[in-house]
């Protein structure tokens, strides 16, 4: 498997955000109102404006110390992505996949409806991750799109080109994987327990020294829970096919398109 890929070394990370402002500003996202909720860490999830995430979390040590476990949200940019096969039923061509680099692109086509409504489906309907958002006011689904445009003419990512700690890299996938197994090999001396997260299915690959729930609830996700997805989207062309078959231009006109629909 070719292409390109990140590595993630979550115990270099700082919380210093300057991966997630760096996205802000080469995408040319505008900021959002926050308020404080007990955390350092803001906004509090991820947004059509808002791409990549530093997440903050409280918790103890081996030793029973107090301690933070960060870390960077992103898409992952899955080898075989979920949020493709679902979202190009409803709008072909609204996800593609880069095959130089592998990256998972959202297009200005991901505003999924059938002929007259919008379609009713949540982000972890999409993605193992929960990582794609909707903008609620033009329906169209955003996520990080590995800086395509960037990586196109040799720059880096511009998450990775604002990491000042080495937490974030990026390049081709062959070379990630042995940075990823070399250091992982490292930072188990200290902690046995280390280990990279999906690296077979992502080209986002983190080294996490703690269990994931300790980082994020969406660190990892389950065979079983990529499957799924892949199903109701299978599940999903079926009832396209049949339904397609069977409407009428009554039905059309009346709007009675199926069960999973809302109007836009």
């Amino acid at each position: 498997m070719k292409g390109k890929s990140f590595f993630v070394d979550l115990t270099l990370c700082t919380a210093c955000r300057g991966c997630q402002v760096a996205c802000k500003q080469w995408k040319n996202l505008p900021a959002e109102k926050t308020r404080n909720v007990g955390s350092h860490q803001n906004p509090q999830d991820l947004s059509s404006k808002t791409l990549r995430l530093v997440h903050f979390k409280e918790g103890l040590s081996k030793e029973g110390k107090p301690m933070w476990h960060f870390f960077p949200e992103q898409c992952r940019h899955c080898l075989e992505p979920p949020c493709k096969y679902i979202c190009n039923l409803y709008a072909p061509g609204a996800v593609v996949q880069d095959a130089e680099t592998g990256a998972v692109v959202m297009t200005e086509k991901t505003i999924l409806q059938t002929a007259v409504r919008r379609v009713n489906l949540e982000s972890w309907q999409l993605c193992p991750y929960n990582v794609p958002r909707m903008d609620e006011e033009t329906g169209r689904w955003f996520k990080c799109d590995m800086c395509i445009d960037r990586v196109k003419v040799g720059m880096l990512p511009a998450c990775v080109q604002s990491c000042p700690t080495g937490t974030m890299n990026f390049g081709d996938r062959d070379e990630m994987l042995a940075l990823a197994k070399k250091r992982l090999a490292e930072v188990q001396k200290s902690h046995p327990d280390a280990y990279l997260a999906d690296p077979e299915a992502v080209r986002v690959i983190y080294l996490c020294e703690t269990k994931p729930e300790n980082y994020h609830k969406s660190l990892l996700a389950s065979a079983q829970q990529r499957e799924s997805l892949l199903a109701s989207a299978e599940q999903e062309k079926a009832h396209q096919v049949i339904s397609r078959s069977k409407v009428s231009r009554r039905d059309i006109l009346t709007g009675r398109m199926g069960s999973r629909t809302e109007k836009a």
